[in-house]
């Protein structure tokens, strides 16, 4: 049995998740949130400071076309025009990495200069901590959406945490779900039949989609021992 451990996640918007079980839970967690900027949404994901590099490989990107010093990091930004077999267009895609000193930021835009990008990042105000990234709208921006943390914990699924809403009120089954230690643990499927688990607490939703090392069956007494704590 793997011993007990404990983290820190910080989200995107301050917000800090403290998990704590019997579970690998020092692998590498990403936080997304969606900000409004004049009007626009935009998505921002934050990671490791090799997220940046890990996104540019998987779109093609062999180096980055621009390097800025922004806001105590490095932004560098690229171009792509990926065809999309679905709208039969090509894409128009600049993609913008902040690297700081142990954390780095990923956003896209699509048919956008590298001043448009410029004038989004200048609307929010990056900080780095210790457990990773908080960005802070400023003048004519805000949060849309509540962030969420995202990571996989070896045996038991890939989880997504994110603050209780009363959104998430409307997407619970309509049946009664499984009482653990943790919180209410519902079982569904996705659309292509996939099974997927939502854990309810007092103020937190965690969906836990299974991986290939994961035992569906087991996934309920193991989420029974995953505990989620206040931070401090």
């Amino acid at each position: 049995m793997v011993p007990e451990t404990r983290v820190t996640q910080r989200a995107l918007d301050g917000r800090q998740f403290v998990l704590s079980g019997p579970f690998d839970l020092g692998g590498p967690f990403t936080s997304t949130v969606e900000v409004s900027v004049n009007g626009r949404r935009h998505e921002l994901t934050a990671g490791l400071a090799r997220l940046g590099d890990a996104v540019a490989e998987a779109l093609g990107i062999d180096r980055f076309d621009e390097e800025f010093n922004h806001q105590g990091g490095t932004l560098l930004t690229a171009r792509t025009q990926p065809y999309d077999a679905g709208i039969r267009l090509r894409e128009d895609r600049l993609t913008g990495v902040w690297r700081g000193r142990r954390y780095g930021l990923v956003t896209q835009m699509y048919r956008a200069t590298t001043s448009q990008l410029l004038a989004v990042l200048r609307n929010l105000r990056i900080s780095e901590y210790d457990d990773g990234l908080v960005v802070r709208p400023t003048g004519g921006s805000s949060f849309a959406t509540p962030a969420t943390v995202t990571g996989q914990v070896p045996g038991l699924g890939l989880l997504e945490i994110s603050p209780l809403t009363a959104q998430h009120a409307t997407q619970l089954p309509r049946w009664r779900g499984l009482t653990t230690r943790a919180g209410e643990l519902f079982r569904d499927t996705l659309t292509d039949g996939s099974p997927y688990f939502v854990l309810v607490t007092e103020d937190t939703w965690i969906t836990v989609l299974p991986l290939p090392d994961t035992v569906l069956d087991q996934v309920p007494e193991m989420v029974g021992r995953l505990r989620l704590h206040p931070a401090a």
